[in-house]
């Protein structure tokens, strides 16, 4: 990243410009989506391992969430599934292929995303065991401790928990308590959680299931503290499932969601582990308890073994989309079959996407689902370029931490928001657990705070986006000519800034509500104001914030306070472009004109949703009058009535079949209950027997009156 006008994921190149007249916010008659077409293109880089993964959850009954049941019941069904799925290797791509795996990073991470369509339980305790137990083995070890410890990890022998997270220490990891002192008498690790707020917390397998835990620490080695690394330490006797000596626990108990995962607590006294099992691919301790490391800076040290498990983030925001996806299908599925009140008596009734206020609740949702579908393909070929160790530098891991971040922050919290919003829209049959809306509310709760708080993301890739602002800013300072640049941009921002939207304001005082269209559909326009956005957050951070660089530390502290929300904010902002960048980019591949049309469509309805959500901050900061911002909306209000007719192709090129989806009201049943309440009341309405209503025999009789009184 060299600029805050670049995001990270490469900046697309526009499509063509939309005429600007009426017609451009609906696509033309005739117009069709190639649906296998597009679902191939969906499949992304790896087609065959996403299909082998769909194809494996729905061919499976036997891995699907089970409602109603116990969490002790839940948890040991998990852990079967589990066990049934480990000769699939599906969830052993990632591994070294000596070992059984294939060395697939990225390919690994799309298998893994859609488990959560079977259950998001056998999803995350998949990731516990091969995405963080496993795998801090793997991105942490050496060779040699790999060779030794993987085997187990990865064919489920020896169920593991990845104990970094402290009761007083959630993100602020580099602060956790628990302890490992070197001792070079026996050459042994002793591992020690001091008080009570250093106990590990909230750990999958730890409270029945993990025989053995990764255990960060903080390394401790004659007298000097190194900060934390990772520890392979057995838990738990295999054949008894008691505690080691000097290993403590407790359960978690019942939680608001992903009841099939034992969540609990470790506690450690004077656990003694061998020199060899500190994982040492990052830093070494010799016999005589001589600390080494290839990386000089304790800081950056600690943010590569950090930075090695980002694919648990990366993953996430993959779930999160593909959970929010199954819960439009089926919200939009039964709103395309669901039938209410009729526009006039004997007349059939409407379905619910024939309502305008349904089509607002659920057609931006669809849009913005899938920019974020493209925006993740990035992120996956991105994480693949460095877990492959195809482009591994800092400058791409930093870039993967920095889109991680900030994609699955928001990602997530988009898919709870889009599933309340789908369980509202489908009524009292959205609140049946049959229909999926309430489980996978619950389940996905928790997505929004581990792998990292949201917030606490956010404010990781916040923190780089100001800081390469800044950098920016002060290589331009260096020279006069760059001094002027920066001068003259700041005089021009409030002008040149808003010059696409003062060609609308233009159209509209013309009277051309259909021109102030078009401008909206101008690519131009679209990015001009989602990125100009960011870039003014960026900024005004990055300006509020410079004094702190020259302030004390508790004086530093109150300037950053002064500007966390806004520094958080502009990060979100960030993301909401780079997800357009990469839709848009996506659009340029599309040959078939049908499709095109369409997915310009859902990406214009994607930009200007983005744009009227935030509608406040482009009115306060001069960049759209309010004119234009009532343009903003009537277009969209357009848009989604365009989209009606290609709805349910640009669901169905998802891919999902019942198998997936699993909800009564989305299987075709709704459609065949109202087909025969409407050929009931034809066929009764045709034997002349009908009851007629309270309301039309008063009007009758009223017309009766009316002509007895004209003839008299």
């Amino acid at each position: 990243m060299t600029t805050t006008s670049e995001p990270v994921t490469p900046t697309a190149t526009a499509p063509q410009a939309v005429a600007p007249q009426p017609e451009a916010t609906r696509p033309a008659s005739g117009t069709r989506v190639d649906v296998p077409a597009l679902q191939r293109m969906l499949l992304g880089r790896w087609p065959e391992e996403r299909s082998e993964a769909r194809r494996m959850v729905a061919e499976h009954p036997e891995l699907w969430k089970q409602e109603g049941i116990t969490k002790e019941e839940h948890r040991e069904i998990t852990l079967a599934q589990m066990k049934q799925m480990v000769p699939y290797g599906q969830v052993l791509r990632a591994f070294p292929e000596r070992l059984g795996g294939r060395d697939q990073a990225g390919a690994n991470l799309v298998g893994f995303e859609e488990l959560v369509a079977a259950d998001p339980s056998l999803q995350i305790k998949s990731g516990v065991q091969w995405g963080l137990f496993a795998s801090a083995i793997n991105h942490l070890g050496t060779e040699e401790q790999k060779d030794r410890l993987l085997p187990g990890a990865m064919d489920l022998s020896v169920p593991g928990a990845f104990a970094m997270t402290e009761t007083g220490h959630g993100s602020d990891v580099a602060a956790i308590g628990t302890t490992a002192t070197y001792d070079p008498e026996t050459e042994e690790f002793v591992i020690n959680t001091p008080f009570r707020g250093a106990w590990k917390q909230y750990l999958g397998n730890a409270a029945r299931h993990g025989v053995a835990a990764t255990v960060f620490a903080q390394l401790i080695t004659n007298g000097v503290d190194h900060g934390v690394h990772c520890f392979y330490v057995p838990i738990r006797d295999p054949q008894t499932m008691e505690f080691l000596p000097g290993v403590g626990g407790e359960d978690d108990g019942q939680k608001g969601g992903l009841n099939g995962i034992d969540n609990g607590k470790l506690h450690f006294t004077d656990v003694r582990v061998p020199r060899q099992d500190l994982l040492a691919r990052y830093g070494q301790v010799a016999a005589d308890g001589t600390y080494t490391s290839s990386i000089d800076s304790p800081g950056r040290r600690f943010f590569t073994m950090l930075g090695a498990l980002v694919q648990g983030r990366v993953s996430l925001d993959g779930a999160a989309i593909t959970a929010a996806k199954i819960g439009l299908a089926i919200a939009t599925k039964y709103a395309e079959q669901r039938r209410q009140f009729s526009p006039a008596t004997g007349a059939d009734e409407l379905t619910l996407l024939d309502y305008a206020t349904h089509r607002r609740r659920l057609f931006p949702r669809i849009a913005e689902a899938y920019a974020m579908h493209f925006a993740h393909d990035e992120l996956l070929d991105l994480f693949d370029d460095v877990f492959s160790g195809r482009e591994d530098t800092p400058a791409k891991r930093e870039d993967l931490e920095t889109t991680a971040a900030a994609l699955k922050a928001t990602s997530t919290w988009y898919a709870l928001d889009t599933l309340q919003e789908c369980r509202e829209a489908c009524g009292g049959a959205g609140f049946l657990s049959e229909n999926r809306f309430t489980g996978l509310r619950a389940d996905l709760d928790i997505y929004a705070t581990f792998e990292g708080d949201n917030h606490v993301l956010l404010q990781l890739a916040a923190k780089r986006l100001v800081g390469d602002h800044g950098k920016k800013m002060a290589r331009a300072a260096k020279s006069p000519a760059g001094m002027a640049g920066i001068v003259a941009g700041q005089a021009k921002d409030a002008v040149l800034h808003k010059t696409p939207l003062r060609r609308l304001g233009q159209s509209v005082a013309d009277g051309g509500a259909a021109r102030s269209a078009g401008r909206l559909l101008d690519a131009d326009v679209q990015r001009g104001l989602i990125a100009g956005r960011y870039e003014g957050m960026v900024a005004a951070t990055a300006m509020g914030m410079r004094p702190a660089l020259k302030a004390d530390s508790i004086k530093a502290q109150e300037i950053f306070d002064d500007n966390q929300v806004n520094l958080i904010g502009s990060a979100a902002a960030w993301a909401e472009l780079v997800r357009w960048d990469a839709f848009t980019k996506a659009i340029g591949k599309v040959t078939d004109p049908g499709t095109r049309t369409v997915l310009t469509l859902l990406r214009d309805i994607y930009g200007l949703t983005t744009i009227e959500r935030h509608l406040d901050w482009h009115l306060t900061n001069g960049r759209i009058s309010t004119g234009r911002a009532k343009a903003v909306t009537a277009t969209i209000d357009r848009m989604l009535k365009a989209l009606r007719p290609h709805v349910l192709d640009v669901i169905d090129a998802w891919g999902f079949s019942q198998e997936h989806l699993r909800a009564p009201i989305a299987d075709g049943s709704e459609k065949e209950r109202q087909d025969e309440a409407r050929a009931y009341y034809r066929e009764l309405r045709a034997s002349g027997t009908a009851p007629v209503s309270e309301k039309e025999l008063r009007k009758q009789e009223a017309k009766k009156a009316k002509a007895a009184a004209q003839a008299q």
